[in-house]
């Protein structure tokens, strides 16, 4: 590590538990981020910041100027380009020492198990249903750890799920996959509570790749903003999950 690096993240290698050691890990480590609005943005700024040694962005979708309120990764000037190129572009001028990946589209269901296998974090922090099951599915059978998190209106959650522990996946929350949750576009969100969303995904990613801390897999953290109250539930795998219970796994 040269003495640039040591300087660059000298406040987290300061850190008892984390160290030269936790810092080098990052460097090795590839995380693959699903999703650059609002969310993502935070997640993306954090990885890159902290010294994970290689990111992958994936989004299919270009800048709106209805996009700047809340993801703050992109610029007024960014308007109509690819998120995913936006992002790098941000990415690589805050930390030059990362590698960033720009993957412009939605990946079909073998593009994606071949991206999450690739990986040794997923950051899902994509905006619809299907997707987060098709990532959480993915993240299951190839054994890799995904941070999946969401926001809308003045709420938020987080929750993290690890191969081989008895928490639950995120198919276990959504036992009707045919649901359709409300969106932000439907009922709108206030701008600070995804970022608060996605700095805590990133922090349970660093956790994951680290071995810092705790993660909060088999725990769904939630967050009220309106009143600032902080709940966390203990989730644990259903039984009869179609990805992680018994029926994925024969």
């Amino acid at each position: 590590m040269t003495d640039d690096e040591l300087l660059r993240y000298s406040r987290q290698i300061l850190l008892p538990d984390f160290d030269i050691e936790g810092q080098e890990r990052l460097r090795q480590s590839h995380a693959l981020i699903v999703g650059l609005g609002g969310l993502g943005s935070a997640a993306a700024m954090y990885l890159a910041a902290a010294g994970v040694g290689r990111l992958t962005l994936v989004d299919f979708d270009t800048v709106d100027l209805s996009n700047l309120q809340r993801q703050i990764i992109h610029r007024t000037a960014d308007i109509r380009r690819f998120k995913v190129e936006s992002a790098r572009d941000t990415l690589l001028a805050l930390n030059p020492l990362v590698e960033v990946n720009a993957i412009p589209k939605a990946l079909d269901e073998a593009e994606l198990r071949q991206q999450v296998e690739q990986a040794d974090v997923v950051v899902d922090a994509c905006d619809n249903l299907p997707t987060r099951l098709a990532i959480n599915a993915a993240c299951v059978r190839a054994g890799v750890p995904l941070v999946t998190g969401a926001a809308i209106r003045l709420e938020g959650q987080v929750l993290v799920w690890r191969p081989g522990g008895e928490g639950a996946c995120y198919r276990c929350l959504y036992r009707d996959a045919g649901m359709i949750p409300e969106t932000c576009a439907q009922t709108g969100v206030l701008a600070p509570v995804v970022g608060v969303i996605g700095s805590l995904q990133a922090v349970e990613a660093i956790k994951v790749l680290t071995g810092l801390g705790q993660t909060l897999d088999g725990r769904l953290l939630l967050l009220d903003a309106a009143r600032m109250e902080w709940r966390i539930m203990k989730v644990r795998r259903w039984p009869e999950c179609p990805v992680c219970g018994k029926e994925g796994e024969s």
